[in-house]
């Protein structure tokens, strides 16, 4: 026989086999034990504050919040304790009072002024302090001024019991008034649900009103607790993330009148935004619930809470309706609260959803060509607009297209698109661009080498108003740059020297 040792759970167990047997069976998965809650359903949170040591003096200072936290049976307890201690120490001070004067036993003597009168024993004296401090006053036992001391002693009697039904009645009124049973009222749906809503997917979860009284002020917070662990090594076992629910839209602002469908989306900011249909299954995660308003009957505030665990978030299902419109109102049917039924959703996570639409888009290949294209363009710009500036002044003047090249490259750059009219270019341009087969790149390139040397060309090249002052007319094409005019000929000399 031989001792194999495998996972039991958590830890190990010893597993004996027979030496000829066949293989190992398989090993099983340990059952998944209960998640631990952090807040219960109810709203109780599962926090247990120990080795206080010193600190617990903390609370006797603080003895009335300590009081009402309390509960109620230990209050109960506390309550009838503190009367009954107080009605004895108080009753057996008049006893004492009158044991010492001798008044018990001159009781009967119609002579004698006792300080109580009628007072023979214990119970007259616990009966004369409970007429005196709930002030009933049946006449039969009173006080006489034959007795200082019980004078003084009624006056700490007014004033102790003043102070012990002050704290005590207020405490249990306190308690009593608190509106944490207010919060029972308050529903919210047994699971989460997350599905696509608006095209986005969203964690969605309903709460809802019991009470025909409203909450005023209503508001709702969400808080992600997950353990993680910081890039320096620090471990965090129940980090506190915040859940977006609609705070920079003002949708975490409720007018809980009827259940509202609280939501979260999913997106690149959210906690959830690698969270995908398969990698629920191994997370571990809590959502907590807060919500909080004012109770519009008596003014104090309210807070219920509630929480859901990775095991109750479904995953593409959707919350079912439960409102519907009947005769002059709104019916709220609450059989549907907490039902949802399974709608399509997708199974990735946004992250994942995201990098499949990156890759299925088109490639930017044509757009980064034609960004270069017009970069090219520009520059070609730039040079015909260095030659235009070259040209004299006058011969500017005269041509009247000064933005002549930056014209004729817009044409060209742009196929698809002639807006510019003929009119717009020269007589020897118009005609060549008449002439089919010369494409718009042969129209630049000619326009540059004209403009890149003027005055190397013909006369008969140029504009007619510039042949009519050189002096050719129409029949001068032949003459050169010597028969120009002499202000062109200075104009042309101070152009290149």
């Amino acid at each position: 026989m031989s001792a194999l040792r495998r996972k039991l759970g958590d830890e190990y167990q010893v597993v004996s086999t027979s030496a000829s047997g066949g293989g190992l069976p398989p090993p099983r998965a340990a059952p998944r034990g209960k998640r631990q809650r952090f807040v219960d359903k109810n709203g109780r949170c599962n926090v247990q504050h120990g080795n206080l040591g010193g600190e617990t003096s903390r609370y006797l200072s603080d003895l009335f919040t300590t009081l009402v936290d309390l509960k109620w049976r230990w209050n109960l307890f506390i309550f009838i304790l503190t009367y009954t201690v107080a009605w004895l120490f108080m009753a057996s001070m008049w006893w004492v009072i009158a044991y010492m004067r001798g008044d018990l036993n001159k009781a009967h003597d119609d002579s004698y002024t006792p300080c109580v009168a009628n007072v023979y024993n214990f119970p007259s004296a616990f009966l004369f302090f409970i007429e005196t401090e709930a002030t009933i006053g049946y006449g039969y036992r009173y006080i006489t001024d034959k007795c200082p001391e019980g004078i003084i002693l009624f006056l700490f009697q007014s004033i102790l019991g003043s102070i012990v039904d002050a704290f005590l009645i207020g405490c249990m009124f306190i308690k009593m008034s608190q509106p944490k049973k207010r919060a029972e009222t308050l529903m919210f749906s047994e699971h989460a649900a997350i599905s696509m809503r608006d095209g986005k997917l969203t964690l969605m979860f309903r709460v809802g009103n019991l009470r025909n009284s409203h909450m005023v002020s209503a508001q709702i917070r969400c808080k992600l607790l997950k353990s993680r662990q910081t890039p320096e090594g620090e471990f965090l076992p129940l980090d506190q993330l915040e859940l977006d629910v609609g705070f920079s839209t003002g949708a975490d602002q409720l007018f809980l009148v009827s259940p509202l469908t609280i939501c979260h989306v999913i997106d690149a900011k959210s906690p959830f935004y690698d969270l995908s249909q398969r990698s629920m299954q191994t997370e571990q995660f809590e959502i907590v619930v807060i919500l909080e308003g004012i109770v519009e009957t008596t003014g104090m505030t309210c807070q219920a809470r509630t929480s859901y665990t990775e095991d109750e978030v479904l995953w593409g299902h959707r919350f079912f309706p439960v409102i519907s419109l009947e005769e002059g109102f709104f019916k709220v049917d609450y059989s549907q609260f907490h039902a949802t039924f399974e709608v399509p959703t997708p199974p990735y996570s946004v992250k994942e959803q995201e990098e499949m639409l990156l890759m299925s888009s088109p490639l930017i290949a044509p757009a980064v060509s034609n960004s270069k294209e017009r970069n090219n363009s520009v520059e070609c710009l730039d040079g015909l607009d260095e030659v235009g500036t070259k040209l004299p002044s006058k011969l500017q003047k005269i041509t009247g297209r000064e933005d002549f090249p930056k014209k004729l490259l817009r044409m060209s750059s742009t196929t698809s698109e002639k807006a510019y009219s003929m009119g717009d270019l020269p007589m020897k341009l118009q005609r060549i661009s008449s002439v089919p087969g010369n494409s718009e790149e042969k129209l630049v390139s000619k326009t540059a080498k004209m403009l890149s040397d003027p005055m190397s060309q013909s006369v008969a090249d140029l504009p007619p108003k510039l042949q009519k002052l050189s002096g050719g007319g129409g029949g001068g094409g032949g003459r050169m740059e010597g028969n120009l005019p002499p202000k062109l000929r200075k104009m042309n000399s101070d152009r290149f020297t």
